[in-house]
């Protein structure tokens, strides 16, 4: 049950209302994925084939398996990762088999970045990389919108800012 906007996100009721990440990452991930193994699989077929016959090019079954394989577990990973802004602190959660849930608090940040490398730009994404005095609490949210990575940012340094000042 999502209500509210994201900046009311936990001040209403004990559970926190979590974000998911768009489907843009998902898409970008799964097109490298589907890129590189398929390359594989054509290469290792030629190869294959070329120097030591026809039977041995079904080994590029492998690479395909793997983009299959590899094809699920995307989606289960894009599907665990959500945060959640809070009153006092930014959680983020992410994780299928090894669940690992981050605790910000506001007060500790002491930077907040919106990156976003050139494949990242193509599919319009960016990343929101979170900096605190702990190097152990730096975190990552991964392919945001830009537009939604920079509301974050400056909601995050507003917070961080108001939060530090009553230390």
């Amino acid at each position: 049950m999502e209500t509210g906007s994201p900046a009311d996100a936990g001040t209403t009721g004990t559970e926190p209302v979590w974000t998911g990440l768009p489907p843009g990452l998902l898409r970008m991930r799964r097109l490298l994925l589907a890129v590189w193994l398929g390359l594989t699989a054509l290469a290792v077929a030629l190869l294959l084939g070329l120097l030591a016959g026809a039977v041995w090019a079904a080994f590029a079954l492998l690479p395909l398996a793997a983009l299959a394989w590899g094809w699920v577990l995307l989606g289960r990973n894009w599907r665990s990762w959500r945060y959640a802004e809070r009153a006092d602190d930014l959680l983020i959660s992410r994780g299928v088999l090894w669940h690992e849930e981050t605790v910000v608090p506001y007060g500790r940040m002491q930077l907040v970045e919106v990156t976003s490398g050139p494949v990242e730009r193509h599919f319009g994404l960016a990343s929101v990389q979170l900096h605190t005095a702990a190097a152990a609490t730096d975190a990552t949210i991964p392919g945001l919108e830009p537009a939604e990575a920079e509301r974050l940012r400056d909601r995050l340094t507003e917070l961080g800012e108001a939060r530090s000042a009553g230390l």
